[in-house]
């Protein structure tokens, strides 16, 4: 408490003895620039009218100076007015967008499903404004997700991966998880910020997710379940699709140049007019894929990489 009331004092008397040296230096400095003439150098001057008009013009001269400096000191303190204004604007649009940050950040944890899907746009709304916060509300919603909808493939008690049959009664993620369906719409449809971390969602139930046109390319969805998912005209180049399960997914003029396919499960996908240039391929299978206008250029792919109408008895 002690410290606070000393505050205001110590700022007291730096303002006074700023003010009183800014005054000294307004009388000081004009007649150090400006001496005044001398009395020798005056009495060298024979007219006595002609020395009066000598320290006329002497003194117009320091007064023209002084107003000059203090014209200049005026426009110095107009200027740190505005430095210290923009300082308190900025600083007090940075708590507000710390504010609204906290507040998403709650409404995220919300039980109540419209309250998170309200964070969720909130969120997108403060990475579009604000753009250099885009990278950690970009992790912040991966991590959200994998919150929500892990399908721990490979662990202890976890699900069977690739699971039997496709559960084609399974309604749309949509309808199942609409804060992840969201979430992901989001992600899908962000400007990448070069700052980013790769998105890691790896190990998700996304089984019939909506991500039409979505730009996940570089996204980690390794042992992913996007089995029936829309992924028509998404972007997911360079990807990490390894022992992903995209049977029976709609992958038309999907991008999935360089993608690593390893032991990806693509039975019955739709990968018509797909962009597979570059893709690895080895040991997925594509039993009853369509690959209509598929483009397989420079794949990657050998004995292990089944083919649509490929006997494998």
């Amino acid at each position: 408490m002690a410290d606070f009331q000393k505050r205001p004092v110590t700022a007291t008397l730096w303002g006074t003895g700023t003010l009183l040296l800014i005054m000294a230096s307004v009388v000081w400095l004009p007649r150090v620039i400006y001496p005044p003439l001398t009395t020798h150098e005056l009495h060298a001057v024979a007219s006595g009218k002609e020395r009066i008009e000598l320290q006329q013009a002497q003194a117009q001269v320091q007064n023209d100076f002084r107003g000059q400096l203090l014209q200049c000191l005026a426009g110095l303190v107009v200027t740190a007015g505005a430095l210290a204004g923009w300082q308190q604007l900025k600083l007090a649009r940075e708590g507000q967008v710390a504010d609204r940050f906290s507040k998403a950040i709650d409404h995220l944890g919300s039980p109540t499903c419209d309250v998170r899907l309200g964070g969720i746009y909130a969120l997108e709304r403060l990475a579009k404004a604000y753009p250099a916060d885009q990278p950690p509300i970009t992790y912040l919603l991966g991590a959200f997700v994998r919150d929500r909808v892990a399908w721990p493939a490979g662990l202890p008690n976890g699900p069977e991966h690739p699971t039997p049959v496709v559960d084609t009664q399974l309604p749309w993620l949509s309808s199942r998880h609409p804060d992840v369906q969201t979430a992901l719409w989001v992600l899908g449809r962000r400007d990448v910020h070069p700052d980013e971390q790769a998105l890691y969602l790896s190990r998700l139930d996304l089984r019939r997710a909506s991500l039409r046109g979505a730009r996940l390319d570089k996204v980690n969805f390794r042992h992913a379940n996007l089995a029936s998912a829309w992924l028509v005209d998404a972007v997911l180049a360079d990807s990490r699709l390894v022992n992903t399960d995209l049977r029976r997914a709609n992958l038309q003029g999907a991008s999935l140049v360089r993608a690593d396919l390893r032991g990806a499960h693509l039975q019955d996908a739709d990968l018509r007019r797909a962009n597979l240039r570059g893709a690895d391929l080895t040991g997925a299978d594509l039993t009853g894929a369509q690959l209509d206008g598929a483009d397989l250029a420079d794949t990657h792919h050998d004995d292990t990489t089944v083919w649509p109408g490929q006997n494998t008895l």
